[in-house]
């Protein structure tokens, strides 16, 4: 009876998305309570910041653009740097849609919405193709997630002291930092991109007092083509190094 029910269970897509996405769940409710804080810091309202989750649903350039925000750019210079940091995604839909069975535009609508860096590499790891009711289900546990934990941070926010509001930004620079260790793990080359990028917009915002939305898509432009450049030659040279030992 047991080994049927349990049968049962592992053959629902929805249960099975809900269960994968779990995970999800529980890693994305802290770093969305430090967004919600942080929302609060920086006076916006409860509507905006949960608007921002529920729209947006994009954690680094949620942070990105509370930064910007923050230091007073412009709206534009917020949409334009929101679509470089959020153009990573264009290629992981590109992969989810070729293993998808949605068939509707609206399906994958909703399924390119969802499409999270966890969300993404979740889904991959699955074997054959990829049914929408577990997709749907992956993503929607993720989202509320991540929802329900900016409405924590911001409620609890409106407790805090201020002191104390004000020095949880520092998160916006953690995830930041957690993303690029990712990416050293698996390529140590990284570190002088994410150096020239860091270097050229101190000097674009300092010195050149350029404003600080442009200075970040500037040197993220810059940053990219230097990596494009020099990063594939150096894989290479260390393949060959590794097949010659």
């Amino acid at each position: 009876m047991s080994r049927l029910k349990t049968k049962t269970v592992s053959n629902n897509p929805i249960q099975r998305g809900v269960t994968a996405g779990f995970p999800i769940f529980i890693g994305y409710f802290p770093a969305a309570m430090a967004f919600g804080l942080i929302a609060n810091s920086i006076d916006l309202t409860l509507y905006e910041s949960m608007l921002f989750s529920m729209v947006l649903f994009a954690g680094a350039s949620q942070f990105f653009a509370l930064n910007l925000i923050a230091s007073g750019a412009a709206v534009y210079e917020i949409v334009i740097g929101i679509i470089l940091v959020n153009l990573r995604h264009l290629l992981m839909s590109a992969s989810l849609s070729r293993r998808t069975t949605a068939a509707s535009i609206g399906a994958r609508l909703m399924i390119a919405f969802g499409n999270t860096d966890e969300v993404f590499a979740t889904a991959s790891s699955s074997e054959g193709p990829i049914e929408t009711p577990y997709l749907a289900a992956l993503e929607i546990t993720a989202w509320t997630g991540w929802v329900s934990g900016t409405l924590a941070g911001f409620i609890g926010g409106s407790f805090l002291p201020s002191g104390l509001q004000q020095s949880i930004g520092i998160t916006l620079y953690g995830m930041f930092a957690a993303l690029l260790v990712h990416n050293v793990q698996k390529e140590y080359w990284y570190i002088p991109v994410a150096a020239a990028a860091a270097g050229l917009n101190t000097i674009l915002v300092r010195v050149i007092h350029l404003q600080p939305g442009w200075a970040f898509a500037l040197s993220m432009i810059l940053a990219s083509l230097l990596g494009a450049a020099i990063l594939p030659k150096v894989s290479e040279t260390f393949r060959e190094a590794e097949i010659e030992l």
